[in-house]
């Protein structure tokens, strides 16, 4: 991945110091998505109507907030909701392709629950080794580039807070890496609902906490809180 886009104001010389640094990773908000594709990486696929209010909801949140940097992932849906928050706080949105979606091979795709998508012997040779993942980018890769686009934010914003937007997978995964869990998981019971926030805070270069909260909790469709149960029909009209 390329280095990150740097914004032109808001800037922070890095310091090693034990100076508190808080990084929120905050997954964006829902998707206009009618046709229920497993849209990935592919471009098009902006907030709906709903994720504009969540992104504006996170931003009311984060208004008191000292919030120094702000930065995205290339992707529609993540600029669009890191932008409400740059300008609350007068900032330049930067953007790193480090805060990407994972890559998966069912791109463009159905891929949801009752869809069928599993019966498929076409899909069987992508579905062999879910400790990878087979059908996408590794578990281990997506830790590495999150982990250093959290680390050139903390940098960046040294001794005060920095916003990243990105995207459900990639987050969980950092989190789980963060917190010296196993990677492979149960996608249902991920933590990272729509607009969530998930915190890093820093004494210098160290991780001292990690923190979650869901400021647009009321707004989140239940059938897509964490560790809801899926609903056919349902789950796969909304992006990760």
């Amino acid at each position: 991945m390329s280095a990150p886009t740097q914004p032109t104001g808001g800037e922070h010389t890095p310091d090693a110091s034990g100076q508190r640094t808080v990084v929120h990773v905050m997954r964006h908000g829902e998707v206009h998505n009618p046709e229920g594709v497993l849209y990935g990486r592919l471009d098009g696929y902006h907030l709906s109507e709903l994720g504009r209010q969540m992104a504006e909801r996170v931003a009311e949140h984060l208004a008191s907030r000292d919030i120094a940097y702000v930065v995205a992932s290339p992707l529609e849906r993540a600029q669009e909701t890191a932008t409400p928050i740059a300008k609350r706080h007068e900032l330049d949105l930067a953007t790193d392709p480090r805060l990407i979606e994972a890559a998966n091979v069912f791109e463009g795709k159905t891929f949801g629950v009752g869809d069928g998508a599993l019966r498929r012997v076409s899909n069987w040779k992508h579905l062999v080794n879910p400790l990878k993942p087979s059908w996408g980018e590794p578990y281990a890769e997506q830790v590495e580039r999150m982990r250093a686009a959290v680390e050139a934010a903390r940098d960046a914003a040294r001794g005060h807070e920095a916003v990243c937007v990105s995207h459900q997978l990639p987050i969980w995964i950092l989190r789980s890496a963060m917190e010296n869990r196993r990677l492979w998981h149960d996608p249902r019971k991920r933590q990272c609902t729509l607009a969530s926030l998930t915190s890093f805070t820093y004494e210098g270069d160290k991780l001292v906490s990690v923190g979650y909260t869901e400021p647009a909790r009321d707004l989140v469709p239940p059938h897509l809180l964490a560790g809801a149960k899926p609903v056919k029909g349902k789950d796969k009209a909304f992006g990760a």
